[in-house]
C-alpha cells in the first residue's frame, strides 16, 4: 500500500469519528434538551394541594395565559411553557376562573384551560326556590351577582332585553310582554340549584341558564302540552297555581280541580292568586285584597290569571299534565296540610266549619 492510500484511509477514519462524535453530540443535546423541556413543564411543587385561584379572561390567547398562570406561581420554566404554548394544540382555551394546584403540571393546567373542565371552575351554588315569586328570586340571587334586587327585576322588565330573549328561547311569547303581566319572566325560570362561575355570574348569564333548563324540560313535554290545549304560557300559569296551592302528593288531585272549574266556566277561586297581587304567602287575606279588581284575582274573574305566579319543577308541570279526573270542585288544606276535596260548594262549607277553620269574628283590619 502507497503512502498516498494509506494517508487517504487514515483522512476517512478521522472523518468518520468526528461524524461519529457529532451524531453522539447532537444526540446527547436533544436528549439533554428533551429532559430539560420535560422537567420545564412538570409542576412547580410536586404532590403540593395548595389552590391557586386563577381568572383567564376573555379573548386570551396561549402566550397570555403563559405569563397569567407564571404570575400565579405555577409555571417552573416560562421558556419551556412557551413552546408548549405554541405547539401543544390547544385551539379551544376558555375564559373562566379557574382553581388550580401547585402540584399540577402545566400540560394539565393547559388541558383544563382548553376544556373549560367544570370540575375546576370557580364556582358557588345559588338555589332557584320551587314555588318561588321573581321578587324572591331577585333577592336571592342578589348577592351572588352582585346586584340589587331592584336592578334585577328591572332587567327581567326591561322590553328590549325581553324581546331578545323572545327571539332566543322557542316558548317564550309576546304573551309575557301583555300589559297585564306584571313580571315578563315570572314562571319561566326553572327551580333549581345552579352553579354560577366566571362565565354566568351576571345577570344576562344566570338568566339564560334558568331559561336553558326550562327550554330542557319544556321541549321533553312539547307533544304534551299542545295536545293539552293550552299554550306553554297557559300552562305555565296553571302549573304555578297547583304548585303554591299544593305540595307533590296532592298536585295532581289539585290541577284536575281547577281543571272542572275552567271547563265549567267557575272562577278558580284561588288565593294563591291574590297573594301574588300583593307579593305575599298569607294563606289570610283582607278583604280589600279579596276585592281587589287586579285580573290576577281569581276569587272575582274567571279563567287563568294573565301569567304564571311562581317557580315550577318538572313533577309540577306532570301533576297537570296527568291531572287526577274528578267530580271535585272545591278543596281545601287543613291545619296539618292535608287536603281535602268536595264535590258541592255546601259540603265544602261545611267541612270547614268541621275542621274549625271558620273565624267567629273579623277584626277591624281584616274586613278593611
Amino acid at each position: 500500500m502507497s503512502n498516498n492510500e494509506k494517508s487517504r484511509q487514515g483522512r476517512k477514519k478521522k472523518s468518520g469519528c468526528r461524524g461519529l462524535f457529532l451524531l453522539i453530540l447532537v444526540l446527547a443535546l436533544l436528549v439533554a434538551g428533551g429532559g430539560w423541556y420535560t422537567m420545564g413543564l412538570r409542576a412547580v411543587e410536586p404532590g403540593s394541594t395548595e389552590e391557586v385561584i386563577v381568572d383567564i379572561p376573555s379573548g386570551t390567547g396561549a402566550s397570555m395565559i403563559v405569563e397569567i398562570l407564571d404570575e400565579a406561581g405555577l409555571v417552573r420554566n416560562k421558556t419551556c411553557a412557551k413552546i408548549n404554548a405554541k405547539i401543544g394544540h390547544y385551539d379551544s382555551l376558555q375564559a373562566n376562573t379557574y382553581i388550580f394546584n401547585r402540584g399540577m403540571s402545566f400540560q394539565q393546567i393547559m388541558k383544563i384551560i382548553n376544556e373549560g373542565d367544570f370540575e375546576h371552575l370557580s364556582k358557588e351554588t345559588v338555589e332557584v326556590k320551587d314555588g318561588a315569586r321573581l321578587t324572591q328570586v331577585a333577592a336571592d340571587i342578589a348577592g351572588p351577582l352582585n346586584m340589587s334586587a331592584e336592578d334585577i327585576l328591572a332587567k327581567w322588565k326591561d322590553e328590549a332585553y325581553v324581546r331578545e330573549l323572545i327571539d332566543k328561547y322557542w316558548f317564550l311569547t309576546d304573551d309575557i310582554l301583555d300589559e297585564k303581566v306584571m313580571n315578563p319572566l315570572e314562571g319561566y325560570l326553572y327551580a333549581d340549584t345552579y352553579f354560577l362561575t366566571a362565565g354566568n355570574n351576571d345577570i344576562e348569564g344566570f338568566t339564560e341558564m334558568c331559561l336553558d333548563r326550562m327550554d330542557t324540560e319544556l321541549t321533553a313535554r312539547k307533544d304534551r302540552i299542545d295536545a293539552s290545549g293550552f299554550s306553554v304560557h297557559e300552562f305555565l300559569t296553571l302549573t304555578s297555581i297547583v304548585t303554591k296551592e299544593a305540595t307533590a302528593d296532592d298536585q295532581a288531585a289539585v290541577a284536575g280541580v281547577f281543571m272542572n272549574r275552567l271547563d265549567q266556566g267557575i272562577s278558580l277561586g284561588s288565593d294563591v292568586t291574590v297573594g301574588y297581587i300583593f307579593d305575599i304567602d298569607r294563606v289570610e287575606l283582607k278583604k280589600s285584597q279579596l276585592d281587589s279588581d287586579n285580573p290576577y284575582n281569581t276569587r272575582k274573574f274567571t279563567g287563568l290569571p294573565p301569567g304564571p305566579i311562581s317557580t315550577v319543577i318538572g313533577n309540577a308541570m306532570d301533576a297537570v299534565l296527568d291531572y287526577q279526573k274528578s267530580d271535585d270542585l272545591f278543596f281545601f288544606a287543613d291545619e296539618n296540610g292535608k287536603v281535602h276535596f268536595y264535590k258541592t260548594e255546601s259540603d265544602f262549607e261545611q267541612g270547614i266549619e268541621d275542621f274549625g277553620l271558620l273565624k267567629d269574628t273579623e277584626t277591624e283590619e281584616e274586613q278593611q
